[in-house]
């Protein structure tokens, strides 16, 4: 599994590369203020009220860029510095986490297969550390048949996972960009700034998709090479 090792390292090494980007983009627009004012819990509130999503709470938790959107008790999760802030940073992150809120009420299909796909992912996710201890210890080979298709059903589907997180990143930003503009909450530069911070976070989802399919498939080639 050498080959898949070089991938992990490469791809990890571009993962820190755009998470420190999008630290940096962060920080930026952390010191660009609101005009209106507005927290993050502002924002939030306002454009879950504006979708009639009454019913959903909005949590402040530890951490920084830790905020997320939790469908299974309708929670808006928001880190400190988002939850509090009054600024560009803070007001497209509120925006797109809760552009999940309004994915999940109207029944996004992306979402609700990524969310069917979770405890199978969790189960891969544990499997896949045993696999690389067993590779690294010389348990097993890529010559075993069923090491190797253990190892590529663990790796198909945290492939097919990332795959279909991307259009859900993708989406939710887009509702959020959209709110924002139409509310007025971010114009001119703001909103730019807005759209340039939801940007670079969706290449930390970009690059861990690569991630997953090319790990995925150099499995297959090399499964499907050796009978030649």
């Amino acid at each position: 599994m050498g080959g898949i090792y070089v991938i992990s390292i490469l791809f990890t090494v571009i993962g820190f590369i755009l998470s420190s980007r999008l630290r940096s983009k962060f920080n930026r627009y952390s010191q660009v203020p609101l005009n209106n004012g507005m927290s993050g819990a502002d924002i939030a509130r306002t454009m879950l009220r504006s979708y009639g999503l009454n019913d959903v709470e909005i949590i402040q938790v530890d951490g920084q860029l830790t905020d997320h959107y939790n469908p299974q008790n309708k929670t808006v999760n928001l880190s400190y510095d988002v939850y509090h802030g009054r600024n560009v940073a803070a007001a497209a992150v509120a925006a797109h986490e809760c552009g999940h809120a309004v994915q999940h009420a109207t029944a996004y299909s992306m979402l609700q297969m990524r969310s069917s796909l979770v405890p199978l992912v969790n189960f891969a996710s544990s499997i896949q550390q045993y696999l690389f201890m067993a590779a690294m210890v010389g348990m097993f080979s890529m010559g075993n048949n069923l090491f190797m298709l253990i190892a590529l059903g663990v790796f198909g589907v945290m492939a097919l996972f990332s795959l279909v997180t991307l259009p859900v990143e993708f989406d939710a930003s887009r509702r959020a960009l959209a709110w924002l503009d139409k509310s007025g909450v971010a114009y001119g530069e703001q909103y730019t700034g807005a759209k340039d911070a939801l940007f670079w976070a969706a290449m930390t989802y970009v690059s861990a998709a690569l991630a997953a399919l090319i790990q995925f498939l150099y499995l297959l080639l090399q499964f499907l090479g050796r009978d030649e």
